[in-house]
């Protein structure tokens, strides 16, 4: 008899067919017994690696379905916990609270910051106005470190503290830290009573209008201004000439006057005669202890003793809660460009772009 490859065994349908479970197979009619044993046993282990294969490829496609599932559940918490992080640095940096979140203490105290060149009047109205429904507010100190601005927008703050002290009766207080000079030593004469440091600047009750004449830059450029008109002072204050007699008597009345109102609401404010302010209304300022002498401020001190000394005219015992506006944050273009809508206090030149790029009349020290 030939000899049976072993592959010829292991692939033989007869071991196949004679096979029974739990048993070796019965070799066919003239087929050795070992060969169908040797095939099976060569079968065996086979069959066993491929099982475990299967098992591993199961778990593994288990094991992936829980992996991404515990990814992407973890990643939503991580967004979750970030979103709430975010949200209380908002409101912490915001301030102690706003007229919004309020109703948590019965003494609270508003401050309402007044600081760099004052160009409208809105933002500054605005947060008066919603304190000054706040039942819970006590009292508000306006917080000035300003050398002025415009004169409109200046008078517009000054009447709507004298609206809110005279209607609603809530004590309202100005503390100057650096500076309060100009329309915001304006502002401050409306409240209740002025604190100053010794050594912060007060006063300049004064007016000025300012603007830069290149014509004799044009001239030197051989350029030539054309301006049609219907008015004879419709283009007066023109920067390409000099001004005319009577324009210059045109704009001089008009600043006088603005002169005489600010030194009538001066005087209103600080409860004195006009003429005692009329003397002091020659654009100068003072030192807060001068100012003091001079009945310009009532007290000197800082923030401290202003806040300390408000709580106690309000009836508020201990220490006082403050409250804040929310400050909006700054967003990725402002970032970038570096935008910043406050205008604080600028240098010469910047101040001197300001004056040309918004001519008028302004309340302001320089």
């Amino acid at each position: 008899m030939a000899d049976i490859s072993p592959i010829m065994v292991e692939h033989s349908p007869f071991c196949n067919l004679l096979a029974s479970p739990g048993r070796l197979p019965l070799a066919p009619p003239g087929m050795p017994t070992w060969a169908c044993g040797w095939a099976n046993s060569t079968q065996r282990p086979l069959d066993a690696t491929l099982a475990d294969m299967d098992e591993r490829n199961g778990a593994t496609r288990g094991h992936s379905f829980w992996f991404w599932l515990s990814l992407v559940g973890g990643l939503f918490l991580l967004f979750v916990a970030l979103l709430w992080t975010a949200a209380w640095f908002t409101l912490r940096s915001s301030g102690t609270s706003t007229a919004g979140f309020s109703g948590f203490g019965s003494g609270q105290i508003a401050v309402v910051d007044l600081k760099g060149v004052i160009l409208s009047a809105d933002d500054t109205d605005e947060q008066l106005e919603k304190f000054n429904h706040d039942d819970s507010v006590k009292a508000i100190i306006l917080h000035i470190d300003s050398p002025g601005g415009g004169a409109a927008a200046s008078q517009e703050i000054y009447h709507e503290v004298l609206r809110i002290r005279s209607q609603h009766k809530k004590r309202i207080v100005a503390s100057i830290e650096s500076v309060g000079a100009s329309g915001a030593y304006y502002i401050a004469t409306a409240t209740d009573r002025i604190y100053a440091n010794q050594a912060s600047i007060v006063g300049s009750v004064g007016v000025i209008m300012q603007w830069i004449n290149y014509g004799g830059l044009l001239k030197w450029a051989k350029l030539k201004d054309v301006t049609l008109k219907a008015g004879a002072l419709k283009d007066a204050g023109s920067p390409t000439r000099d001004l005319t007699p009577a324009e210059q008597a045109y704009f001089q009345g008009l600043i006088d006057n603005m002169h005489m109102q600010f030194i009538q609401d001066v005087a209103a404010g600080r409860r004195l005669p006009v003429k005692d302010i009329q003397g002091l209304a020659t654009g100068q300022v003072w030192t807060g202890e001068q100012a003091l002498g001079l009945h310009l401020i009532d007290q000197t001190g800082g923030f401290r003793v202003a806040l300390l000394g408000t709580a106690r005219a309000v009836g508020i015992k201990g220490e006082p809660q403050i409250v804040r506006p929310r400050e909006p944050h700054p967003g990725l273009i402002d970032l970038v460009l570096g935008t910043n809508s406050n205008l604080q206090f600028p240098n010469p030149g910047e101040l001197q772009s300001l004056l040309e790029k918004s001519p008028g009349f302004y309340f302001l020290w320089q």
